[in-house]
Order: C-alpha cells, then sequence, then structure tokens
C-alpha cells in the first residue's frame, strides 16, 4: 500500500514533484508519483484516485490548478494542493487551490513549495497510530 500519492498536472511540474520527493525519501512513509491532468486525463484521474489506497494525496498543479480540487471531490482523504508559478507567479494557482467550495477542503502550502507539502502529509500521517 502507497501512504502518498504525488500526482502532478503536468510534466512541466517535474520539478515541484522532485522537491517533494526529496523529503518523502528521508522519510518513513512510501509515495508514488504520477502525471494525470485533471483536463487532459479525467478518466484516468477517476480511475487511479478510486483504486488508490493512499492516505493523503498531494496535487501539484499551475494555471487554473484545478487538479488538487477535483481529487478532492474523488476522496475522503486530505489533499495538499501545491501551487506552480506558471503565470501571475503563481498567484492564480494558489487562490484556485485556496478557495474551494464548502465540503471540498484542499490545504495549500506556498507557491512551488512542494517541500512544505511532503512535511505536511508526514506530520499527518504521524497522527494515525
Amino acid at each position: 500500500m502507497i501512504d502518498i500519492a504525488v500526482i502532478m498536472g503536468s510534466e512541466s511540474d517535474r520539478a515541484i514533484a522532485n522537491r517533494v520527493t526529496g523529503v518523502l525519501d528521508n522519510s518513513k512513509y512510501s509515495y508514488d508519483v504520477q502525471v494525470i491532468s485533471a483536463h487532459r486525463n479525467p478518466d484516468k484521474l477517476d480511475e487511479y484516485v478510486s483504486q488508490s489506497e493512499s492516505k493523503v494525496y498531494i496535487a501539484i498543479a499551475g494555471l487554473s490548478a484545478a487538479l488538487p480540487g477535483v481529487i478532492a471531490s474523488k476522496t475522503k482523504m486530505p489533499v495538499i494542493g501545491v501551487p506552480v508559478s506558471a503565470k501571475m507567479m503563481g498567484l492564480d494557482a494558489l487562490l484556485s487551490t485556496a478557495q474551494m467550495p464548502p465540503g471540498v477542503p484542499v490545504a495549500s502550502v506556498g507557491v512551488d513549495n512542494g517541500a512544505n507539502a511532503a512535511y505536511l502529509a508526514i506530520r499527518i500521517l504521524d497522527l494515525i497510530p
């Protein structure tokens, strides 16, 4: 079983994902990294989330940053959004990640801050006995 699912919306987000995995490599938790766009591969995303046994999701996305919210709409597990500075210095992605509707919570870390997403995932998992 994988503890943390790390999903990036595009291969161009790989540098941010590497910041996540760099922290996770020094933890006791397992992880899986996928490139799945909420817009370009919605069926693949549905399948991945529905079959996943991950306890925490880290979703890395820029521009409209729909990925964290879409994942949160499909699981009861915690979702941590990492907004990417693709345009507008990441402000568009940050707002998209943070401004979720009631009932679809997404935790958000700072723009391009994949390391903090990993640290938050570890803190969440450390709470589980």
